[in-house]
């Protein structure tokens, strides 16, 4: 079987599963674990195959033109280069992980065959984008993305928070989605085709009229879909989905997506240096917001957002310096432990037995309940956090290396503003990722909020992925920066020492600094009664609590009630908790500059088409209705009535016949 076939059957199982497990769920529901679960995996083992045919070595090009077009042809075609084979060995992992996670996770779900059908979906639209060779057919992937990630997100859509965060999601993607499919036409017309090898060529050949145009218009669409600044808003809120799903959405697909078409046309953005500062600036705004936001969240899933959001920052970065060897390295390594993050919160999730204990404030006694979700996500929160030797101190310092390299002069790929820009944002940011993976660690295992009650051991499927997705988060990247140059561009992905030291000691600071507030505050409510916290009901604290952030009053005093008050993040940011915590009003500023008006708009045509419209219609059939009326009463029945009309109608005829003769 050549290495196009396989290539083609790689995003065309998981879609026939997607197709099989819907029409099946109903009549035949035994079958949905494994539609759900044998096509993925073995897309799988053949993206492996097609990696390892490929081998890093020349790109793997096959082209098929759909339908004559009479301008601009569109073509189904492949582009299988080092970076698009290794990304899809990732999102084949990932999603295998997910499907065998959710067999245990919703087992008891009602809705699990649609769940199941639509992952599926999900896992085949970004297999088509990563190696998809016309802009066109890749834009199909995306757009099929958006819509699935509406669905899974709304997937609990008996609650309106569910409901909320499927269309924010759905909206905020699609606001970038505009600029950036205007963008594919334009870069299309300029190149004079929509196949990724012809427009890179006509890049090459300094072909291309308006690179500035075109650029910026893109990233509208990639600060969409990959959560960036200013257009990340809709991330956080999509954690009311599964938590699978959010490991999916985070990990391998959708957000991962935006990263990915920057780095297969990195050319397109390097030939315009005002897009490349834009690029970096988006980067350093993305990456120490986000964090800050991170270290003020007390649901754990919406630390994790946070976390992926700076990220993904990193990897703009990395390509706002020239450097998608760097970028996608990182995206490689972050897939794997932030898909392992998500799922262990899952399993601390199920344990509890709601997903209102997703709060970390309430969390208490974990560590020896969920070993195996306790032990992992150690190893993930450190990979996170880049402590050596973990993967993401490996990618992480690929990034910030490649950013020395350009403010040193090393480099031209990039103008060398964006590397300072980077280079000082990525290393701030590093201290901030320490200090909120410090923080998620302490409250979430050793925390003294709420005893919640013991669920049991949880399914085997889900302890088992965790240990499986915990191997390539602690040793991928030791691997990987000597092996992945002969992938990628060759460009070296070695730690250098400068960054290296930097980054490392920075995020010591940030883990013992976070670790000392914890302990300082856990002293202070030491002093309070625990006995004091029977006195007050579950709802009560749960008010208590509200008020409390609300009014950015400590959440610990006279009064003693059940959510951990030893939050170190209160006392880290101090004045700036409250405003970390709501996402710095961004959404308030949107509501404000957008919801506002549009909603005031809605209201003066309602006013216009019911005020003024109407009673223009209305008039015109009152008009009729009081002729009729009047009409309607000369009709008495009477013949005396009509014959007395009709003589007084011929003695008016006649005195007009009279006058106008004698007129005349």
């Amino acid at each position: 079987m050549t290495t196009t076939t396989l290539a083609v059957l790689v995003p065309l199982l998981p879609f026939l599963g997607s197709v099989a497990g819907l029409l099946l769920g109903r009549t035949a529901p035994g079958f949905v674990r494994p539609l759900a679960v044998l096509p993925t995996l073995t897309s799988l083992v053949l993206a492996a195959l097609v990696a390892m045919r490929q081998g890093g070595g020349a790109a793997v090009d096959s082209a098929t033109e759909l339908t004559p077009t009479g301008s601009v042809p569109i073509e189904l075609a492949l582009h299988i280069d080092g970076f698009a084979a290794l990304v899809a060995v990732l999102v084949g992992l990932v999603a295998s992980c997910v499907q065998i996670y959710s067999t245990g996770y919703l087992r008891d779900d009602p809705r699990y065959p649609s769940y199941a059908a639509l992952v599926s979906l999900f896992t085949s639209a970004m297999l088509l984008v990563v190696y998809s060779g016309d802009l066109i057919v890749l834009l199909v992937g995306w757009e099929v993305m958006g819509i699935c990630s509406y669905f899974l997100v709304g997937h609990y859509w008996e609650t309106p928070e569910a409901r909320a965060a499927s269309l924010k999601a759905f909206l905020v993607t699609k606001l970038g989605d505009v600029p950036f499919l205007i963008g594919l036409f334009a870069l299309a017309t300029d190149a004079g085709s929509f196949r990724i090898t012809r427009i890179l060529g006509t890049v090459a050949s300094g072909s291309l009229d308006h690179p500035t145009l075109i650029a910026l218009l893109l990233l509208a669409g990639v600060a969409g879909k990959s959560a960036q600044f200013p257009l990340h808003t809709w991330l956080p809120d999509a954690m009311a989905g599964p938590t699978p799903v959010s490991a999916l959405i985070h990990a391998a697909t959708m957000v991962a997506a935006g990263v990915y078409f920057i780095a297969r046309l990195l050319p397109v953005f390097e030939a315009s240096q005002a897009a490349m500062v834009v690029l970096a600036a988006m980067a350093a705004v993305t990456m120490a917001g986000s964090a800050l936001a991170a270290l003020a969240q007390d649901d754990i899933k919406r630390v994790l957002a946070y976390s992926t959001i700076g990220q993904l920052g990193y990897m703009t970065g990395a390509l706002a310096v020239g450097d998608r060897g760097a970028a996608v390295f990182h995206l490689l390594s972050h897939g794997a432990f932030k898909a392992l993050l998500f799922l262990a919160a899952g399993v601390i999730i199920h344990a509890a037995g709601t997903n209102s204990l997703a709060a970390m404030s309430r969390m208490r006694n974990l560590r020896d309940r969920v070993p195996d979700a306790y032990w992992t996500m150690t190893v993930a929160l450190l990979a996170l956090a880049a402590i050596p030797p973990f993967s993401g101190f490996f990618s992480k310092e690929a990034v910030l290396g490649v950013a020395e390299h350009v403010v040193t002069g090393h480099t031209e790929h990039a103008p060398a503003a964006a590397g300072w820009i980077v280079l000082v944002a990525g290393l701030v940011t590093a201290v901030l990722t320490a200090a909120y993976a410090t923080r998620l660690w302490l409250l979430a295992f050793r925390g003294r909020g709420t005893e919640a009650p013991d669920h049991g051991r949880q399914p085997l499927t889900m302890t088992v992925v965790l240990w499986v997705l915990a191997a390539p988060s602690l040793a991928f990247g030791a691997f990987a920066f000597r092996l992945l140059p002969d992938w990628f561009d060759g460009r070296d992905l070695s730690p250098t020492l400068t960054t290296s030291v930097l980054g490392t000691g920075v995020a010591l600071v940030g883990g013992i600094v976070t670790y000392a507030a914890w302990r300082h505050t856990t002293a202070l409510t030491a002093r309070v009664p625990l006995g004091a916290v029977a006195a007050h009901p579950e709802g009560d604290a749960a008010q208590v609590e509200a008020e409390a952030i609300a009014s950015h009053e400590p959440a610990y005093g006279d009064i003693a009630y059940a959510p951990d008050p030893a939050d170190p993040g209160r006392l880290l940011l101090g004045p700036l908790h409250r405003h970390a915590a709501a996402g710095f009003h961004l959404d308030a500023v949107y509501t404000t500059l957008f919801v506002r008006p549009v909603r005031a708009g809605a209201s003066l045509v309602r006013f216009l088409d019911r005020e003024v419209v109407e009673t223009y219609v209305r008039g015109a059939g009152a008009l009729p209705r009081w002729l009729g009326t009047a009409v309607r009463r000369a009709q008495t029945g009477n013949v005396q009535t009509y014959v007395s009309a009709l003589l007084a109608g011929t003695v008016v005829l006649a005195v007009a016949v009279v006058l106008v003769a004698t007129g005349a």
